[in-house]
């Protein structure tokens, strides 16, 4: 009786605090955690940009691989990814973080493509000291592991150091925009409407002018 008591006091405060917590978690914006970043064991360069229509996304691409060639001495390929047609595209430049939101931690959450499985996996993305990016990844809810990444200002040799989907530039899925691109994610061609309506025939019995 003394514990349901209690929390029938309690009950009504926490309600009228839920609000002021909701607005305070809303109003964290996460740290710009753009740039490029060498990963915990080195094997690779990734490139994180702002994408998405509203620019508020947090796209990341594979801009340099410490063994870009296969034992054959060929490029690298994408083999394992499920979808047919990716399963030829280079491994280097590929997107491998695939248009993380902000979440109310202040942080950048949602899914992110692993290469050497073919298969996508939850993620968060946060950084919270100059130059170091943590990333946490999720196979099920309860079996996470974190990395940190560097990050580089230097240009490693084979490194592609030019704009997304540009000469020297890594290439973003079709599922997501980049702000290099100049297009949103999802958008169609804008088409008039006015291309689309059939010619209006001549009223009978007028002349044709020339």
């Amino acid at each position: 009786m003394r514990f349901s008591s209690i929390g029938r006091r309690i009950a009504p405060l926490a309600i009228l605090a839920l609000p002021v917590l909701a607005g305070a978690a809303q109003a964290a914006t996460p740290i710009d955690p753009t740039g490029t970043y060498l990963t915990e064991d080195g094997r690779a360069r990734v490139r994180f940009e702002r994408c998405g229509a509203a620019g508020d996304r947090l796209c990341g691409y594979v801009v340099w691989l410490k063994v870009p060639l296969n034992d054959k001495g060929e490029p690298r390929i994408d083999f394992k990814n499920p979808d047919p047609k990716k399963q030829t595209r280079p491994s280097l430049g590929h997107q491998l973080v695939m248009g993380l939101k902000p979440n109310a931690d202040a942080r950048y959450e949602g899914k992110i493509y692993n290469s050497e499985d073919g298969k996508s996996y939850d993620v968060t993305i946060w950084t919270e000291s100059p130059g170091e990016l943590t990333v946490r990844g999720c196979l099920i809810a309860f079996l996470c592991k974190s990395q940190t990444w560097t990050k580089v200002t230097d240009l490693a040799s084979g490194q592609l150091a030019g704009p997304t989907n540009g000469p020297n530039g890594p290439r973003t899925d079709p599922e997501f925009a980049t702000p290099a691109t100049g297009t949103t994610a999802g958008a169609r061609p804008a088409t008039a409407k006015a291309a689309a309506r059939p010619a209006p025939k001549p009223a009978t019995g007028t002349p044709a002018q020339e």
